[in-house]
């Protein structure tokens, strides 16, 4: 062989040895996220929702999961788990527990994970009810839209545009949309096996419930958003992130460094598929600009504040789950939500709520009234209009404490991110478009859930203009 030729062969074989090993890095730290996306979803679909986990794994999940073509799942209906497995060697378990929904068993002591639970067991939500609204029709529209301020034809038309599929290729799958005017239900409608009594993943509108707990600690005395953060990973002398105040954090303006990426090797993934404690995966980040200098959005900045939640409420209850419950979600008809814990134990504020659409419906309304619920004021008065001010940073004003505005750029208010709404509107919204729009200036409150695996296919603007026009 000639020498040329064989150092060429020498080459192509250390090129191919060096793909195979990337190729094999790669492959074992992304199909980990891939099984435990698999049995987390399954899990909370199955044993939250009470879907069908074949429907979701085929709607839901492979649109969203390029490796779900290579996963096998089982679902152990008696011990309340799902196994996602792929390639042999790649195995991830989710388990569900009463009153606090399934969390992904994370690390190598899988039977001490499942014990620490099923120690810590809550009390189970109640039951799913809801008597205390308008009766609808079938075409999802109360009879007397008149009195509602609507046209009842224009409403009709809207709420039907919102489940049209203009792409069968790129499915907008919207599941369920509520007009909520003046506090009560003036429209709701649902796709094929889903209805008003099944809880639906909140994704990111949980940030807007975390700021919410926050909210009610500071009106206890027990935190000041305008204070240094007790975050227990900063308080060396020399940490500059000490200086991080929870106004900061509630503001995605703390300059801690995260990717906000949902792919392989980014820290989104990597926090909630692949961290034991979601708090202190974020927390153990530095610094990448100084606090209030950069606004970036940023889910592990949500689990720092949600374990801060917990510090603080397990001063006031034996366990802080309670503080949730007792605190909150009673207080406002939220009777049925489910927020689930990491392996920490911590709930995941960033992610992780499920509730019913018409809870979730009260949720905006409870905004809508300031804080106040049946002439209680749960928030501190000022809250909601602290949550909804604009973060000084954000570009287009697009942004307050975890909570989505529509403030507009400071110098070019027509700039917003929907053009067609008041600027005071305002939203908790999550991924695949699931979202509760406050309208204060309408007293409207409007919810739909989805889920939309190319978010270009749902506008969000072209949904609340075509209700807003619908008012007489």
């Amino acid at each position: 062989m000639k020498l040329w030729l064989k150092r060429i062969t020498i080459l192509l074989g250390v090129l191919v040895l060096l793909l195979i090993i990337v190729a094999g890095w790669y492959l074992s730290r992304a199909i980990p996220i891939g099984t435990g996306y698999v049995a987390k979803y399954l899990c909370s679909s199955t044993f939250i929702s009470g879907r069908d986990p074949v429907s979701v794994f085929e709607e839901d999940i492979k649109p969203v999961n390029p490796l779900a073509k290579v996963i096998k799942w089982q679902i152990n209906k008696e011990e309340k788990s799902v196994v996602a497995r792929s390639l042999l060697f790649f195995r991830s378990k989710a388990i569900y527990r009463p009153g606090c929904g399934c969390t992904l068993l994370v690390g190598s002591n899988e039977d001490l994970g499942e014990q620490q639970f099923y120690k810590s067991a809550f009390e189970a939500p109640a039951p799913v009810t809801d008597s205390n609204t308008a009766p609808l029709r079938e075409d999802g529209v109360i009879a007397d839209t008149r009195a509602a301020g609507f046209d009842r034809e224009k409403l009709v038309k809207a709420v039907d545009a919102a489940f049209m599929e203009p792409s069968l290729d790129n499915p907008r799958k919207t599941r369920a949309v509520l007009v909520v005017k003046d506090g009560q239900f003036v429209a709701e409608k649902y796709a094929p096996g889903f209805d008003r009594t099944m809880r639906l993943p909140g994704w990111s509108m949980t940030k807007s419930v975390t700021n919410t707990l926050v909210g009610i600690l500071v009106k206890k005395g027990l935190l000041d958003i305008h204070a240094p953060a007790h975050v227990p990973e900063w308080q060396q002398n020399d940490d500059p992130r000490r200086e991080i105040t929870l106004d900061q954090l509630l503001r995605m303006s703390s300059g801690l460094q995260f990717e906000e990426v949902y792919d392989p090797l980014y820290d989104a993934t990597d926090m909630l598929y692949g961290a034991a404690d979601f708090a202190a995966f974020a927390a153990a980040k530095p610094l990448e600009a100084a606090p209030d200098e950069k606004w970036y959005y940023s889910s592990g900045t949500a689990n720092i504040v949600a374990r801060i939640v917990r510090q603080e409420a397990e001063k006031l209850y034996a366990h802080y789950y309670d503080f949730i419950r007792q605190e909150l979600f009673y207080k406002i008809g939220m009777t049925s939500a489910i927020i689930e814990p990491d392996m920490s134990g911590t709930f995941v504020g960033s992610s992780y709520c499920f509730a019913t659409p018409r809870e979730w419906a009260r949720f905006g309304q409870f905004y809508l009234n300031d804080g106040v619920w049946n002439g209680e004021r749960i928030l501190p008065e000022g809250w909601v209009k602290y949550s909804t001010t604009p973060t000084a940073k954000a570009p287009m004003g697009e942004y307050g404490a975890f909570f989505w505005l529509n403030a507009g750029m400071p110098d070019n208010p027509k700039k917003r991110l929907w053009p067609d709404a008041p600027r005071e509107a305002y939203a908790a919204q999550g991924y695949q478009e699931q979202m509760v729009i406050v309208v204060p200036s309408e007293k409207l409150v409007l919810v739909r859930f989805g889920a939309t695996s190319d978010r270009s296919t749902w506008s969000k603007n072209d949904f609340i203009k075509s209700v807003l026009a619908a008012l007489e």
